[in-house]
């Protein structure tokens, strides 16, 4: 887009200091992250932590009452959210956002039309468009789905319906990836499948994750930002946080003992 040409920072998405309120509550306190392409940086914290009230403030679904968000060195902090994602930013959700009832390759090819609407072309059928079907079929060869195309979304396993929604995401061609609880109720094979694809993601992609599963975090994490109570406690590499006393005592109550 014409109004993401300058020269880009080091971190393609940049939040400071970002607040959200609800009335005296304070959700979101004083937060700072950074996202950078080829790294993956999970956000951790118990139930009530701020984390996906953080996520909706980075992609615009929630407006900030105090502090900034920069993307792709443009101030971005007042963008709504349809705004940010034709920038660039894509997000899930932890509840699969899928729909069920079309195909596979009609759930991604309505993605990327999304990203680039063509209303003067009244007279051309929006299911025939060339730009928006090879987005549908490079996002399903990215995410491992080719040859399910014509199987209704409605009939994948929870598994796939999650792969999906991931290139239902890459189809609009987003360059940050803000990723709420993609692994919520897998198996580990399933589990297994998406950590590969997260890493082969992350190439050409900054990765923000939201994630309980402990084990698949210290796995797959380049960064990890641990948060209590709507503030931030810790934020390094995994061998540092696993070893941090405060994330230890705010994950287990005990300062001498081990996260997985």
């Amino acid at each position: 887009m014409a109004e993401l040409t300058r020269a880009e920072p080091d971190a393609l998405l940049r939040a400071t200091g970002l607040v959200r309120r609800f009335g005296g509550l304070a959700a979101v306190a004083a937060v700072s992250i950074d996202l950078h392409v080829g790294e993956i940086h999970a956000v951790i914290g118990t139930n009530g932590a701020g984390k996906s009230t953080l996520v909706n403030m980075l992609s615009g679904e929630l407006a900030a009452s105090e502090g900034s968000v920069h993307f792709a060195g443009h101030d971005v902090t007042r963008w709504p959210q349809p705004r940010r994602a034709r920038a660039g930013l894509g997000r899930s959700y932890q509840r699969t956002t899928i729909f069920p009832e079309f195909s596979v390759l009609e759930n991604c090819r309505l993605s990327a039309q999304s990203r680039a609407p063509r209303p003067w072309a009244f007279w051309e059928r929006a299911a025939r468009d060339a730009a928006s079907l090879f987005a549908a079929a490079a996002s399903l060869d990215a995410t491992g789905l080719t040859g399910s195309e014509a199987r209704i979304a409605g009939t994948l396993s929870h598994g796939a319906k999650r792969q999906l929604e991931i290139a239902m995401c890459l189809a609009t061609a987003p360059r940050a990836l803000l990723l709420d609880e993609p692994l919520a109720g897998m198996g580990a094979e399933e589990t297994g499948r998406m950590l590969a694809l997260l890493t082969a993601l992350k190439a050409t992609h900054a990765i923000l994750l939201v994630e309980h599963d402990m084990d698949a975090v210290f796995r797959i994490a380049d960064r990890i930002t641990v948060m209590v109570n709507g503030e931030v406690i810790a934020s390094d590499v995994p061998e540092r946080i696993r070893a941090d006393p405060a994330v230890q005592t705010a994950y287990l109550g005990d300062a001498h003992a081990a996260l997985p």
